[in-house]
């Protein structure tokens, strides 16, 4: 009986109850966090460096791939005695290859993701590249670098994943140094062939330019797909175990709590492009895009035009070598056989050099005056730099105002390609990218028509073209309704 009178299960369940009470576990398990509370937690380390060197680099293919036209112009003018026209047309339809492309990629980027976009874009690209240096005839020649340009097309979707995995405070230094690698290529090719085309001739040129793009492609795997666009999908486990992955290689820590983001079904859609929030910003984003474009193009292709005719000063209009019976069995077309000299190699990689000389003040810009003045500033500096070609000076001269030109339209498209990559949300981040970078190729198909063409009936004529549409950019820029600087990325419109 005595026993009975203790009750120990009345005490334990007393003491079970008191200790239930607090639940201090619960406020541990409330802690969210985004993407962008991860990325900016985990900072800059080793991931992103390596991110840099390995997206940095397909600006190397895609500046041998692009640059690649205007050191071989000269020989296949030649070879297969064309017209102005038809050489400006191989430009032109690579650049439509890209208008197309870029617009598709974009979308399946959004879609689908946007390391899987860009594999298949630089396989696409090494493949046709290859076919190319076996083209048998000019149509050939043409149709099979359309294809090349339709590749080159989703290379843009390196500088999106980049953007997506840097902080906000490093994207402003981080992506403006990319424009290194875009030199590296284009110095790269002109200096390839100076040494290949004389020797061994152009086809062997273009199977050594897209040896880089192979190797390119085994480096990817260590890349991983963007969280932003993992989380974007519903995804969530991939995104976090890339981020922890980051964190580690970095030697940092996650935040506390659970990744949250809202999943977003409708991605990729060209219609909240043009909704009402977006809709001016978009509209004038495609207008700077088309002229900066059209102006890059344009010097390009002009510098090789003021060397191979020697347009300054007007002291010869158009250099022309006619193929008579006696000199090619027979024929009599005429044909511009002008091949580049080694001071006109020179001139190229002087004047390519150009377009990383104001890279430490462009970054300067973009990151203390913002995104939008820093891009009027120096559009309105190129139409001024465009008029000062009409001067009669020496060739020192002219290498001077090249120079200038390949720096002021190099930091025009970097600060256009940040602005866009910032301003649009996930949602629909790359298609934006995609199809400024189409339109932008307008641009670009026309360039080879106003350098190669209308510069040789009208120097001014050309000169006040590249000029005024650049001036218009510039309003363009400074009238944008969004600055991106400081601004973090945004997962939902």
């Amino acid at each position: 009986m005595a026993t009975k009178k203790r009750e120990p299960v009345t005490i334990i369940s007393l003491r079970k109850l008191s200790l239930a009470a607090p639940e201090p576990q619960q406020k541990v398990e409330s802690k969210t966090f985004t993407v962008e509370d991860a990325v900016e937690t985990i900072g800059f380390g080793r991931f992103h460096i390596a991110l840099f060197l390995i997206m940095g680099s397909t600006g190397i293919v895609e500046a041998m791939e692009i640059m690649l036209i205007a050191v071989v112009s000269p020989v296949i003018r030649c070879e297969w005695q064309l017209e102005n026209w038809q050489v400006a047309l191989v430009t032109t339809m690579v650049f439509f290859g890209y208008m197309v492309f870029s617009i598709l990629f974009g979308l399946l980027a959004d879609r689908y993701g946007r390391w899987k976009v860009l594999l298949i874009s630089f396989l696409w690209g090494a493949y046709f590249s290859l076919l190319t240096s076996f083209s048998p005839s000019y149509i050939w020649f043409v149709f099979l670098r359309t294809m090349v340009g339709c590749g080159v097309s989703g290379h843009a979707q390196g500088l999106v994943i980049k953007t997506e995995f840097l902080p906000t405070k490093y994207r402003g230094y981080m992506l403006p140094l990319s424009q290194v690698f875009w030199l590296a290529g284009s110095l790269l090719i002109i200096g390839l062939a100076s040494v290949v085309i004389p020797t061994i001739g152009w086809r062997w040129l273009i199977r050594i330019a897209s040896i880089p793009g192979i190797i390119l492609i085994l480096a990817f795997k260590f890349i991983p797909e963007s969280a932003r666009f993992n989380v974007s999908t519903g995804n969530v486990q991939a995104a976090l175990a890339t981020l922890e992955g980051i964190a580690r290689m970095n030697r940092s820590v996650m935040p506390e709590g659970k990744l949250v983001e809202p999943i977003l079904e409708k991605r990729g859609r060209f219609r909240d492009l043009l909704d009402a929030k977006y809709l001016r910003t978009t509209l004038q984003i495609w207008v700077i895009w088309l002229g900066i474009s059209f102006a890059y193009y344009g010097v390009i292709l002009a510098s090789a035009e003021l060397l191979e005719r020697d347009l300054v000063c007007g002291s010869r209009s158009e250099l022309e070598v006619v193929v008579s019976a006696g000199d090619s069995e027979g024929s009599q077309s005429p044909c511009h056989c002008h091949m580049f000299a080694p001071s006109d190699y020179q001139t190229m990689i002087i004047s390519t050099i150009g377009e990383i000389a104001l890279n430490p003040l462009n970054i300067l810009g973009i990151n203390f005056l913002g995104r939008r003045l820093s891009l009027s500033i120096t559009m309105g500096c190129t139409a001024l730099f465009f008029l000062l070609l009409k001067i009669c000076t020496s060739r020192a001269g002219l290498i001077g105002f090249l120079f200038m030109l390949r720096a002021l339209v190099a930091a025009n498209f970097i600060t256009i390609y940040i602005y866009t990559a910032e301003v649009y949300p996930t949602a629909m981040r790359a298609l934006g990218m995609g199809i400024s970078g189409s339109l932008c190729r307008i641009g670009a198909m026309v360039a080879p028509f106003i350098s190669q063409v209308l510069m040789n009936a009208s120097f001014l004529g050309a000169l006040c073209l590249f000029s005024s549409v650049c001036v218009a950019c510039a309003i363009s820029a400074f009238t944008l309704p969004i600055e991106t600087r400081g601004r973090a990325l945004q997962q939902i419109k």
